[in-house]
């Protein structure tokens, strides 16, 4: 596999992995009859910032581990990777999020029908607001996403332990979502809603309602304008 090749196919992985661990956690926490049902936001924060950690590990030996357009879109902005990376990486990673969600729902499977809750259901799978104002939604995404791909060029110029990284990356993860994720579910990452939101369309889940189409865009345009709006604001620091 060549190079760049190799740094697709560890998008997809990677987000994957982090699709099928995040979400995974939301499901735990969210259906009827798991184990885990009721445990609450901070076991949700803990499981997102973990399922980043362990993503980052499992990918970041073949390529940048990305896992996020808007990541990607920032670095290309930053001039940290070419912009030849830019489409496949974010295709990569929109597929991995869909295979990652599947994977939640093949994981759950008992408990789809167990669950009447259609927006718990959809919960597991796609971001949604805690109170629908879409521009205000959009703009609590942007930040979040500006925080993190800021904090992710600054790491670059930091030196951490060997190994460290990724763990470093988790913890950034777990601070958004303590502080910034209470109004959206802190998508900070278009793949990781549209993926699952996708696959939430497509696979025949016992008990789910819509997919939400008309709240789709601001998980996905927030996202991106923080990514490129942080990335374009590092590029000012001398």
């Amino acid at each position: 596999m060549s190079g760049d090749n190799l740094q697709i196919f560890s998008e997809f992985l990677g987000t994957l992995i982090l699709v099928l661990l995040g979400n995974g956690v939301v499901a735990a926490v969210s259906l009827e009859k798991s184990k885990a049902q009721g445990a609450g936001w901070i076991v949700i924060t803990l499981g997102w910032g973990a399922a980043v950690t362990i993503a980052v590990y499992a990918s970041s030996f073949m390529g940048p581990a990305h896992l996020n357009p808007a990541v990607t879109l920032g670095m290309a902005v930053a001039g940290n990777i070419g912009w030849n990376l830019v489409t496949p990486f974010i295709i990569a990673q929109i597929v991995g999020g869909i295979v990652g969600a599947a994977l939640v729902w093949v994981t759950y499977m008992p408990h789809w029908e167990a669950t009447k809750d259609e927006a718990a259901i959809l919960g597991s799978f796609a971001t949604g607001p805690a109170i629908r104002k879409p521009f205000s939604n959009m703009i609590t995404e942007l930040i979040g996403t500006f925080v993190l791909v800021f904090a992710l060029l600054a790491f670059g110029r930091t030196t951490f332990a060997d190994g460290m990284n990724p763990l470093i990356v988790g913890v950034l993860i777990l601070s958004l979502g303590l502080s910034l994720g209470g109004p959206t579910g802190y998508a900070i990452n278009p793949a990781r809603d549209l993926g699952p939101r996708i696959a939430h369309q497509i696979l025949p889940i016992a008990n789910k309602g819509d997919s939400d189409w008309g709240y789709a865009w601001v998980p996905i345009v927030g996202p991106m304008l923080g990514g490129l709006l942080a990335a374009l604001a590092w590029g000012m620091i001398p």
